[in-house]
């Protein structure tokens, strides 16, 4: 249950300048060595001339697409968050016709699947958070507004067609879920101890989501 959906155009570099081609092959190339470095080194250990030279261009000319290296961690986030994600409609169009299990699993496993790929951007974003970066707690904290505002939807459609039981207002339940799946899934792919394994942290959080919403995991 993500902010928006798979339809929608992938959100623009944060550069200083005006909108650029999406299919720029120097943007590209930026975004795409930041990705590669940030799996060897943390944000901190990264240049702007590091990402300028392996995307064949100069320090200027970096400056002409991101007014820094924070700004190009911001929009690999913004990205996939976009491209990865599953929209409400989607999600309650499952739900009605395969059922609770499958449509949650559907709202929530391709967005896991693709911060899992990649770990480095999860470290660099949670880095960006940890210093209270206000860009980076910017977009996140409308990242989760939006997840909210989409689960909420789809807790109210669930109850509007009796598929499950009144219960606490359903943005608070919402928040409390998307809260809980951002914080054990951030733990689990940051490796910290305790977490859960990988392979059934979705799994553990379908369970809960089920248990939360319908009051029972028998809902196939």
């Amino acid at each position: 249950m993500e902010a928006t959906t798979k339809a929608d155009p992938a959100p623009k570099a944060r550069g200083r300048r005006g909108a650029r081609v999406s299919g720029d092959e120097r943007e590209r190339a930026i975004l795409e060595t930041a990705e590669g470095l940030l799996e060897e080194k943390s944000l901190n250990e990264i240049s702007v001339d590091d990402l300028a030279k392996g995307a064949g261009i100069s320090r200027p000319t970096f400056y002409f697409y991101f007014p820094s290296k924070e700004a190009v961690v911001m929009t690999i986030v913004e990205r996939l968050v976009a491209e990865a994600t599953v929209s409400s409609e989607e999600v309650v169009t499952a739900l009605a016709e395969s059922g609770p299990r499958a449509g949650l699993r559907q709202g929530l496993e391709d967005l896991y699947a693709a911060f899992r790929a990649r770990p480095g951007i999860v470290r660099a974003g949670a880095d960006l958070r940890s210093i209270n970066h206000p860009e980076a707690s910017e977009l996140w904290e409308q990242v989760m507004e939006d997840w909210t505002a989409n689960v909420t939807a789809m807790i109210e459609f669930e109850r509007s067609r009796g598929a499950a039981p009144p219960g606490p207002p359903a943005r608070e339940m919402a928040l409390a879920l998307v809260q809980m799946n951002e914080r054990a899934q951030n733990a689990t792919l940051l490796g910290e101890s305790p977490s859960h394994d990988q392979d059934r942290i979705l799994d553990v959080l379908i369970e809960i989501w089920l248990r939360a919403i319908y009051g029972t995991v028998e809902t196939d």
